[in-house]
């Protein structure tokens, strides 16, 4: 792991009341980490996430995640009924969050962080990875997001005509 891998590891693991365990978790899969102190985390619905960017392809959502969210951190957590995406965004979004229909979690719940080599499914894993420490979604691009993708949900395609 090199210099900048092991400080991303390491700001991600303080978010553990054990830092040093949730950093040997991250070392070898996924770490249960504490929303709130060191990130908040906005939980995206992939039907949400996939009209945004106009694709369901894991590469296309992907560079356009990164694109829109100027490389804030994003997991996409495949597994089970629920497919969700995990925006991080700084600490104290959850007090000003005001999305319909879209939850910033609150402060202390425990989000599943994946090693940052994991880009790929099965299981949870970066969608968009954290390019150095501190790198959060700004949380009004989040909101615009989720606006751009439940107003293409929204959208009815016009009837066709027949002459």
């Amino acid at each position: 792991m090199n210099q900048t891998s092991r400080a991303i590891t390491d700001w991600l693991a303080s978010a553990h009341h054990v830092p040093a365990q949730a950093g040997r978790e991250l070392d070898v899969g996924i770490a249960l980490l504490r929303t709130g102190a060191v990130f908040d985390a906005i939980r995206l619905p992939a039907p949400v996430v996939h009209a945004a960017a106009d694709s369901e392809d894991p590469d296309a959502v992907a560079s356009f995640l990164a694109e829109v969210l100027e490389d804030g951190a994003v997991i996409h957590d495949a597994y089970g009924v629920g497919v969700w995406y995990y925006a991080l965004v700084p600490p104290g979004t959850y007090a000003d969050w005001r999305v319909p229909d879209v939850e910033c979690l609150r402060p202390g719940t425990w989000l599943g962080v994946p090693r940052l080599d994991l880009t790929a499914r099965p299981g949870p894993y970066w969608a968009v990875p954290p390019s150095a420490v501190g790198s959060v979604c700004a949380a009004r691009a989040v909101a615009d997001l989720v606006a751009l993708g439940q107003g293409r949900l929204l959208q009815v395609p016009a009837p066709e005509r027949t002459l």
